[in-house]
């Protein structure tokens, strides 16, 4: 089975066209992630794979194994010398020419770095200790390929018109306004000869008068393509045979090839992005991946697109697990505590997971997922003529028509704009349901009385500094929520703390 075929077997619901981003993705920062790992690699498109979570589990896999593949460094050099050849390759046939032998020309060179990078890559991977069903298949294919009588032929063709060119010399002959081009009949270059003439009246640094030709190499002016068409004529069965070739070839690049060399920058962009975080000591792993147990984990994981933004040895790691019946994470605590990133960090790692990449952390195992929800604060939308409770509750009636079982769900503060006793009354309502699904769910909130709602629901608490509680230490811990977090939240809120009455009296 050629690589291509499996590559297409396991990416067949890739489209055409980048999807929109779901909500999800905002709310979980993961636009930003993709948009750091995508920078500088706009002309692959990859923001289509990111866009594209994976359903089978053997699919996941099977990207994990080109990633540890090309953890091999020699391997991963290879592949992106192999990358910048054929970007070469594109520049070549991308210039803007305007002129028959000049754009034949560098069509010519197009080809001949085309093929150099096959070979190349042909070597390199016959070299290589591959483990993957992908670059094991491709290897093959790339091989055959490189022997193929097409290839070979196409190999020959240009290599032979390349020593054709070279050997065809001419003699210009200028005279006031015009120039005649004839062949090369053995006249004498005098040019070394005048300059060794004149080497001796050099004295210190001097003046370079030669002429500097304008634009860059791909630069023709009219007198030069003129001169080049008096060529054609004095060798026109030269010219000849590179109109056929480029007539012929116009085909050359192998469509599997250019396949590869597309796709397979999803892997190297990933991991160039990764080895951000590993320089700085933070861990990845690839999670082992379930479509039926509900136990999940991550040792040491974080928020991926928090951790790009600031000083990585600053970056706080955490741990979570959901074990048995348990299903819901209720994280409560301080404001500024790192409930969100948390929170953030859960639904991020699950969905890089489903699109088969390693997640920050130690060791993991995650839920491969059908649907994933968020429900972040929003500002009210005056067009919708919605008040904000009542647009929260749109919203997550549209969650739960469209939740299943097999879903995550990642509720952030929610019920915010009315008052704490509807607070606790929606809230648990829409507990029960969420049970009722027996999805997995993470929830944010200030309310403690969620935390034990039932056997289902797991407290996770973020920390203060013992010692100073106004110091947060962004770790989340599962503990038996304290019930402090309102009281300051409503404190904070309307400055009624030790602080702010304070600051009061004395003015």
């Amino acid at each position: 089975m050629s690589f291509r075929s499996i590559l297409f077997e396991k990416i067949d619901n890739i489209e055409k066209e980048t999807p929109e981003a779901p909500v999800f993705f905002v709310d979980l920062n993961l636009d930003q992630i993709i948009g750091a790992v995508t920078g500088g690699k706009q002309e692959y498109n990859l923001k289509l794979f990111f866009y594209t979570p994976l359903t089978d589990i053997d699919a996941i896999r099977y990207r994990h194994e080109i990633f540890r593949d090309l953890e091999n460094k020699k391997l991963f050099e290879n592949i992106k010398s192999f990358a910048q050849k054929m970007r070469t390759m594109r520049e070549h046939l991308a210039q803007k020419l305007y002129y028959k032998y000049q754009k034949e020309r560098w069509f010519l060179e197009a080809i001949e770095i085309y093929c150099n990078a096959i070979n190349c890559l042909v070597h390199d991977l016959s070299v290589a200790d591959l483990k993957s069903r992908g670059f094991i298949a491709f290897r093959e294919y790339v091989t055959d390929y490189a022997h193929s009588e097409r290839f070979r032929s196409l190999l020959a063709e240009t290599k032979k018109l390349f020593e054709d060119l070279s050997s065809g010399r001419y003699s210009m002959l200028i005279k006031d306004a015009s120039i005649k081009v004839r062949k090369y009949e053995s006249e004498i270059d005098y040019s070394v000869t005048v300059e060794e003439t004149f080497e001796k009246f050099k004295q210190g640094a001097v003046k370079d008068y030669r002429v500097q030709f304008l634009g860059g190499p791909a630069d023709m002016n009219h007198v030069e393509a003129a001169v080049l068409d008096l060529v054609a004529k004095l060798y026109p069965d030269m010219f000849f045979d590179l109109d056929e070739y480029c007539a012929r070839n116009s085909g050359y690049l192998d469509e599997t090839i250019s396949v590869f060399d597309r796709e397979i920058q999803f892997y190297v962009a990933y991991l160039e992005f990764v080895a951000i975080f590993k320089r700085a000591g933070l861990k990845f792993c690839y999670p082992q991946i379930s479509d039926k147990s509900k136990e999940v984990y991550d040792y040491e994981g974080f928020d991926l697109a928090l951790a790009y933004k600031i000083e990585k040895s600053s970056v706080v790691c955490n741990d979570f697990y959901l074990k048995g019946k348990e299903r819901i994470l209720v994280v409560s605590g301080p404001n500024q505590g790192g409930k969100t990133t948390f929170a953030r960090t859960f639904g991020q790692m699950h969905y890089l997971a489903s699109i088969g990449c390693p997640v920050p952390g130690r060791d993991a195992q995650l839920y491969l997922f059908d649907k994933l929800f968020t429900h972040f604060e929003k500002e009210e939308d005056i067009k919708n003529l919605r008040g904000k409770l009542q647009d929260d509750l749109v919203r997550i009636h549209a969650i739960l028509n469209e939740a299943t079982s097999n879903s995550i769900i990642i509720m952030n503060e929610i019920f915010t704009s009315t008052t704490l006793q509807d607070q606790i009354f929606l809230s648990k309502k829409l507990m029960g349901k969420i049970i009722g699904l027996d999805s997995l769910c993470v929830w944010v909130t200030f309310i403690d009385e969620l935390a034990s709602f039932s056997d289902q629901t797991v407290s996770m608490v973020s920390t203060v500094v013992p010692e100073n509680p106004t110091l947060r230490t962004y770790k989340i811990v599962r503990r038996p929520a304290d019930g402090l977090a309102y009281a300051i939240a409503i404190a904070e809120k309307y400055r009624l703390t030790y602080d702010d009455l304070r600051e009061r009296i004395k003015s």
